[in-house]
């Protein structure tokens, strides 16, 4: 690399946050804009695809022009642009690819195509410098999976989830409780409110899997609810909420540990929209303490979609020489163990 400072400019529209961000050498965030569609899904229950997009439609210009005049450079300092390739709500991912072909093409920039899940990884790198081998546990909506690093840039997941994703079952959860969308945030200041009083089933799988499942607990959950209701017995929410969550986080956290040390890793990363989750927060950094090994997490601005996660992951892929063509897609499948394009 030469003297030159390296500016990546990053798109992020997988699902339903539109944002544009700008990363300084791979490590500093220069600027950082998101529009969040929170309260146009929220009497749906959920993102609805095709709003998701028009609301993409209306705000990338808008944000990445935000962004642009944040940073206060022109687009000859920009040294590449990067935007997330997949996966995502192909509608959604399509607004964003479009938007960065648009302008690495209009200005003559290389263009990096980025793996969502890689740019949630590197968003640690944001806070700290990333030591190998390491291991990313990553929790989301969509995503639960264990990931292993070697080097920057290679991904190998070494666990992932059966059926629901441990923000799904978060959302599925909070909806049985009649809690508004999306439910995580919810469900979890109500687990600080209540206690562990009820017993609910942890999925662990076979010995040697570092697998996920959590369709069975948020079943069992619903069921409790409905046994109570039949039963006319009252049931503490706060006190659901709080078995709920520590059920979800005892398979997360014993799972990592677990991993960390088959796997012998230097460093821990927790990473996606649940590593917001303050009682998850505070479980893993106890137990990765009690190893002596290093864990980083994202401040909270961060956990969620944003597109400095994207610049950050797309300025690692730009140092390797990585480059994507005009013929760039949508790839709503996109697996982060390929070696990136």
């Amino acid at each position: 690399m030469n003297n030159k400072e390296e500016y990546i400019l990053g798109i992020e529209t997988s699902c339903d946050e539109t944002a544009a961000a700008i990363i300084k050498n791979g490590k500093e965030i220069v600027a950082n804009v998101v529009s969040s569609q929170i309260e146009s899904h929220q009497r749906f229950g959920g993102v609805v695809p095709e709003i998701a997009s028009r609301h993409h439609v209306e705000q990338i210009t808008l944000v990445l022009e935000e962004t642009m005049s944040q940073s206060g450079l022109t687009m000859d300092e920009i040294s590449a642009v990067a935007v997330t390739e997949g996966p995502g709500l192909v509608g959604a991912l399509l607004i964003g690819v479009n938007a960065a072909k648009a302008v690495a093409f209009a200005h003559s920039k290389p263009l990096i195509g980025v793996h969502h899940i890689a740019g949630h990884i590197y968003a640690n790198q944001l806070v700290g410098d990333l030591k190998f081998p390491l291991l990313a546990l990553v929790v989301s909506g969509g995503h639960t999976e264990l990931v292993f690093m070697k080097e920057h840039g290679s991904f190998e997941v070494i666990g992932e989830t059966r059926d629901d994703a441990v923000g799904e079952a978060y959302d599925k959860v909070a909806r049985t409780l009649k809690l508004p969308y999306p439910g995580g945030p919810h469900i979890d200041r109500m687990a600080q409110e209540g206690q562990a009083t009820i017993k609910l089933p942890r999925a662990w799988l076979e010995e040697e899997s570092y697998d996920f499942s959590f369709s069975g607990l948020k079943s069992a959950v619903i069921n409790t609810l409905h046994n109570a209701s039949q039963k006319g017995e009252e049931i503490v929410p706060e006190d659901l909420a709080a078995s709920f969550q520590e059920s979800v986080i005892d398979v997360l956290v014993t799972k990592t540990l677990k991993a960390m040390k088959q796997y012998e890793v230097d460093q821990v990363l927790l990473a996606g929209g649940v590593a917001a989750n303050k009682g998850l927060r505070a479980a893993l950094q106890e137990a990765v303490d009690k190893t002596g090994k290093e864990l980083i997490i994202p401040p909270l601005s961060l956990c969620t979609d944003n597109a400095a996660m994207i610049a950050t992951a797309g300025s690692v892929l730009y140092r390797k020489g990585k480059r994507s063509g005009m013929n760039l897609n949508a790839n709503p499948g996109l697996d982060i163990e390929k070696p990136f394009n």
